[in-house]
C-alpha cells in the first residue's frame, strides 16, 4: 500500500487525529500510532507489514488469538439466525441460556445465576447496584457505601470509576460518587505494616475490617477486588492467607465480596477463576475481555444463591430495575461459548498455569539486575518492575521516561505489550507456544538492558 494513499498511515492518522477520541486521550501520546491492519494467531501486523507478539493479548482479552474461524463462525451463524432480540423479562434467547449453563459448570460453586452486560465498566456498575439493591431489599437500606482498594481498576463509567484506586481516573471528572472508600493493596513489593503480630497478608486484610468499623457495618454494603490487580496496579498478586482473611472479615461484617475478574477469568491465571488459587469464592464475580477472546463486546455478573433468590422474592413493584438495551445479545453470547468450549476442550486454563511457570522462569534471572526490583507471575500474568534504586524501591523520576524507553525497546526487538509504572505487563494469548514464550523473555531480557543503558547515557549527557 502507498504511503502517500488515502488509505495510507500519513493519511488515516491525520483523519484520526481529527476524528476519533482514544480511550485514556491525549494527542501526544498519539503522534505516530500503530495502525493495526490484521493478526494471525499470537501475532499482529501493522499497516506498513511488520509483525509483533500480542504480548498483552491486545487489551489482556485476545484469549484465543487472533484469526480463529471458529468464533468468526460461531458469530457469523448467530447473525444469519438471529441478530438480535431483546432479554428484558418475559423474552430470552437460546445462546444466552446455554452460556449461563455452561459458566454455572465454570465458575465458582456458590456462584448460581448471571447478567450479561457489554464489558467490564458496566459489570462493574451492575455489581455495585445490585449489592446496594439486595441490602435494601433485606432490610438494610443504609448499606450503600463500597470498599475497594488503591490501585485497582475497576472501569471508566462514573460509577466504575468511583470505585478504580487511581487518582488519575478522577481528575478533571469532578469528585468520586459519595459512599466510596480504598484502603490499601497488598502490593507484593511495596507494601509495609508496623505491626509484629501477623504477616503483611493478614495486615493488609485487616485495614478492611478496620474500616468497616470505622465507618459502621450497617453502611457498607459490599469490598470489591481484583484478584490481582492489572490494569491500574501492575501485576499485584497478594500474599497466600489475604484472600481468606478478607473472606473470613466479610462474613463477620455482613458486607458482600465482589471479585472483579475481569482480567484473571476464564483460565489467565492458570485457573478458570483466580480465587480459586485461594479456596475463596464470592458472593458476586463480574468478567468481560477473555469470555469472548475480544471477538464482541460482552461481559457479566455472577451472583450467590442468596442474592438470586432474594432478586426472585422482592414484590413486583420493587423489582431489580436495572438493565441495557444489549444485555445477553445473542451473538455476543454465542461466540461466548464457542470460545469456552474451546478453552475447555484444549485444556487452556493447564497449559496457562505450564506456560506462564516458563515464562516466570525465564524471566526470574532479572531479579539479579541492578535496576529490576521484582519479577513476579501467576499464570499467563507476568509483571517486572523496573527500579531506580532496588535498596530504597525508589522508582525512576518521570522526566526519566523509563517506561516509554522500554516500550520503544521491546517495540523495535517485535514486541508490542503494556508498561504500567515503570511495570512490564505481559499477558499473551492462551494458545502462544512454547517457542514464542522464550521469544518473550529474549526481548524483555534485551530490552531492560537496553533501555538503562540509554537512560543511563542521556543522564551522562545531562
Amino acid at each position: 500500500m502507498s504511503r502517500g494513499s488515502a488509505n495510507g498511515k500519513p493519511a488515516l492518522v491525520q483523519r484520526d487525529h481529527h476524528h476519533l477520541i482514544h480511550p485514556q486521550h491525549h494527542p501526544s501520546d498519539h503522534q505516530d500510532p500503530q495502525v493495526w491492519v490484521a493478526g494471525k494467531g499470537v501475532t499482529l501486523k501493522n499497516i506498513e507489514g511488520k509483525s509483533y507478539i500480542d504480548g498483552l493479548s491486545s487489551m489482556w482479552n485476545v484469549y484465543l488469538g487472533h484469526g480463529r474461524k471458529e468464533l468468526v463462525a460461531a458469530g457469523a451463524g448467530q447473525l444469519k439466525k438471529l441478530a438480535f432480540a431483546t432479554a428484558y423479562a418475559g423474552a430470552t434467547n437460546e445462546p444466552a441460556i446455554a452460556l449461563a449453563q455452561l459458566l454455572k459448570k465454570l465458575v465458582y460453586p456458590n456462584i448460581e445465576a448471571f447478567y450479561f452486560t457489554l464489558g467490564g465498566s458496566d459489570a462493574t456498575d451492575t455489581s455495585i447496584r445490585t449489592a446496594r439493591f439486595y441490602w435494601d431489599a433485606k432490610g438494610q437500606p443504609k448499606k450503600q457505601k463500597i470498599i475497594a482498594r488503591k490501585l485497582s481498576y475497576h472501569g471508566s463509567t462514573v460509577g466504575a470509576a468511583s470505585a478504580t484506586g487511581v487518582e488519575e481516573f478522577s481528575q478533571g471528572f469532578g469528585p468520586r460518587l459519595p459512599g466510596f472508600l480504598h484502603i490499601e493493596s497488598p502490593n507484593p513489593y511495596r507494601f509495609t505494616t508496623k505491626r509484629k503480630d501477623v504477616t503483611p497478608g493478614v495486615a493488609a486484610a485487616d485495614l478492611l475490617e478496620e474500616l468497616i468499623v470505622r465507618e459502621g457495618p450497617d453502611t457498607v454494603a459490599a469490598f470489591i477486588a481484583e484478584p490481582i490487580q492489572g490494569g491500574g496496579g501492575g501485576i499485584l498478586i497478594p500474599p497466600e492467607d489475604y484472600f481468606p482473611r478478607i473472606r473470613h472479615i466479610c462474613d463477620r461484617y455482613n458486607v458482600l465480596f465482589i471479585s472483579d475478574e475481569v482480567i484473571t477469568g476464564f483460565g489467565r491465571t492458570g485457573r478458570w477463576f483466580a480465587l480459586e488459587h485461594w479456596g475463596v469464592q464470592p458472593d458476586i464475580v463480574q468478567f468481560a475481555k477473555g469470555i469472548t477472546s475480544g471477538y464482541f463486546p460482552l461481559g457479566g455478573i455472577g451472583v450467590s444463591k442468596e442474592i438470586k433468590a432474594t432478586l426472585d422474592t422482592v414484590e413486583s413493584g420493587k423489582r431489580w430495575w436495572h438493565g441495557y438495551t444489549c444485555s445477553a445479545h445473542p451473538v455476543g453470547c454465542a461466540i461466548a461459548l464457542a470460545n469456552l468450549r474451546i478453552i475447555e476442550r484444549e485444556k487452556l486454563v493447564a497449559r496457562s498455569a505450564r506456560l506462564g511457570a516458563r515464562l516466570l522462569k525465564k524471566l526470574k534471572p532479572l531479579e539479579a539486575h541492578a535496576h529490576i526490583g521484582q519479577v513476579r507471575g501467576i499464570g499467563l500474568l507476568v509483571g517486572v518492575e523496573l527500579v531506580a534504586d532496588k535498596t530504597t524501591q525508589a522508582r525512576f523520576p518521570s522526566d526519566v521516561g523509563i517506561g516509554k524507553r522500554v516500550r520503544q525497546e521491546l517495540f523495535q526487538r517485535g514486541l508490542y505489550t503494556r508498561v504500567l509504572d515503570d511495570v512490564i505487563c505481559l499477558a499473551p494469548p492462551l494458545v502462544i507456544s512454547a517457542e514464542d514464550i522464550d521469544r518473550i523473555a529474549a526481548i524483555v531480557i534485551e530490552a531492560v538492558g537496553a533501555a538503562v543503558k540509554a537512560v543511563k547515557a542521556s543522564a551522562i549527557k545531562k
